[in-house]
């Protein structure tokens, strides 16, 4: 049965996203496929070690989270869908997680130690903050970074491809998966935010095809992984690769 999210505000459509549309999309194998690969270069890109402590902002239903907790000393996600929180408790405690906590809250509302993350994540949330909350939250990472700790973020580009063509071919498939106060972002300008936050920024795209098709096909795990071969060469084109779908940003903390 299709699943059709009514027009709510932004906390009170991922409440509506979290307590069951979630659950079943995110368990599909394509989606599957999708976040292990991204926990591995998650994991890589930190350059993540035993004795890491690592905090997720906007952890969703925390599947990324608890894909590389085994790797790591603890993880924390921190998300304000209460309904998101549960899940994410839940399906910790049915792995046998112990170095895991989630909480409800974000960075205004959650006392948070300073200095105190090796690594720091944000996968597809930071296009969900109003602009003002985006800058804020640069401004907050040096805080809670230790000395030459890593921040890793994943959002959507605002000159990708992939979304010019899903407006015109799918343009309600679009609409069902885009929540009320999200956007796209430039790649150059966020990255420069998290650079005047004190932080050395680079930026590298992530995607043209395979995280499109992990949401749109998620039941097809193998053209997920077709998709993610070609990524493999698209991205690394001169001419091509700003037009790709997703971006990455990787910053450090002073030593």
């Amino acid at each position: 049965m299709e699943y059709t999210v009514p027009d709510l505000g932004e906390r009170e459509y991922h409440e509506a996203i979290y307590s069951g549309f979630a659950q079943s999309h995110f368990a599909r194998p394509a989606i599957r496929a999708f976040r292990r690969h991204l926990a591995a270069r998650i994991l890589a890109r930190s350059r993540a070690e035993p004795t890491s402590h690592l905090l997720s902002l906007g952890c969703g239903i925390g599947d990324t989270e608890l894909l590389v907790a085994p790797h790591v000393a603890r993880v924390t996600g921190i998300d304000f869908s209460e309904a998101a929180i549960r899940q994410a408790r839940a399906d910790a405690a049915q792995a046998g997680l112990r170095n895991v906590e989630f909480l409800v809250g974000d960075l205004s509302s959650l006392e948070l130690p300073a200095r105190s993350f090796d690594i720091v994540i944000a996968v597809f949330f930071l296009h969900h903050l109003p602009p003002a909350e985006l800058e804020s939250t640069a401004r907050r990472l040096p805080v809670l970074l230790k000395p030459g700790g890593v921040f890793y973020s994943l959002d959507p580009s605002r000159y990708r491809l992939s979304g010019a063509l899903g407006r015109i071919l799918v343009p309600g498939l679009m609409r069902k998966y885009r929540s009320p106060g999200e956007r796209e972002l430039e790649p150059a300008a966020t990255c420069e935010l998290f650079r005047r936050a004190g932080l050395e920024t680079e930026t590298c795209f992530y995607d043209f095809l395979s995280t499109p098709c992990a949401g749109l096909f998620p039941g097809a795990p193998r053209l997920y992984r077709l998709a993610r071969l070609a990524d493999e060469v698209l991205v690394r084109l001169p001419l091509i690769r700003r037009l790709g779908s997703n971006f990455e940003i990787l910053a450090r903390a002073p030593a």
